[in-house]
């Protein structure tokens, strides 16, 4: 993948190697394979490029959060989204690798801002250690260099995910595959939440959205949602129109 970019920072750690790449108009962190960890536009670093990444900017047009919590910083794409777009709102990321961290403050534009605060430590301890209710967005990214971190996927990980989270908030996962919408996974999912939804991206990514309160689903024609695009142009019209109940 590296053909047409050049490499502008490599570095290792004891999990290994972190490359950031740049190309024309993006820049690129990646694990030293052929997936993206994360993706920017040089000129406009606030706006994620990859659809999964804006897709888990979608709950902003649902409620206002207070307070969002991002397991896995990669290249802090949602991080410094959400920073540009709530300028009310505190931001807590979670990340296993300090040179990771390192990485996004010197190369992808992570705010050095008192909004925003990063825990180096795995997501799994992290996340049970947090208050009950403390958090309005809860968004999970746990990536390896090649899948997906199997935490998400764990009962326990989706029982601490709803204690922490406040009565009206969100809880948004990217999934690399859909899991069965029968399967064992959204039962459990429905035991906490009463509302889960889905948005499949180009990328076969699959955005899952649970909320514990009832949902009025927005039309693409919502003014919010041109007002969100007039002032964060990520599409979110179109991004509704990809929602579905499960």
């Amino acid at each position: 993948m590296f053909n047409q970019g050049e490499i502008v920072h490599h570095t290792r750690d004891a999990i290994g190697s972190i490359l950031v790449v740049d190309y024309r108009k993006h820049r690129v962190m990646t694990f030293n394979s052929i997936f993206e960890q994360s993706k920017i536009d040089r000129r406009h670093p606030h706006l994620p490029v990859h659809e999964y990444n804006r897709a888990m900017m979608l709950p902003a047009a649902f409620m206002t959060p207070q307070h969002v919590t991002v397991l896995g910083l990669g290249g802090g794409v949602m991080v410094t989204g959400f920073h540009h777009l709530l300028p009310e709102c505190h931001i807590h990321a979670v990340e296993l690798r300090q040179s990771v961290v390192d990485v996004a403050r010197e190369y992808f534009s992570l705010p050095d801002s008192a909004r925003v605060r990063v825990t180096v430590a795995d997501a799994r301890e992290a996340l049970e250690n947090m208050p009950s209710a403390s958090t309005d967005f809860l968004l999970s990214d746990l990536y390896s260099h090649d899948r997906m971190s199997p935490t998400q996927a764990q009962k326990q990980f989706v029982d601490d995910c709803s204690r922490v989270l406040t009565d009206a908030g969100w809880l948004v996962l990217n999934y690399h595959r859909t899991p069965d919408p029968e399967g064992p996974y959204f039962q459990q999912l429905r035991q906490h939440f009463s509302v889960v939804l889905l948005l499949r991206t180009r990328s076969n990514n699959t955005v899952i959205y649970a909320s514990k309160q009832g949902f009025d689903a927005l039309s693409s024609k919502d003014p919010k949602l041109q007002a969100l695009e007039s002032h964060f142009p990520i599409g979110w019209r179109q991004l509704m129109t990809k929602v579905t109940r499960v």
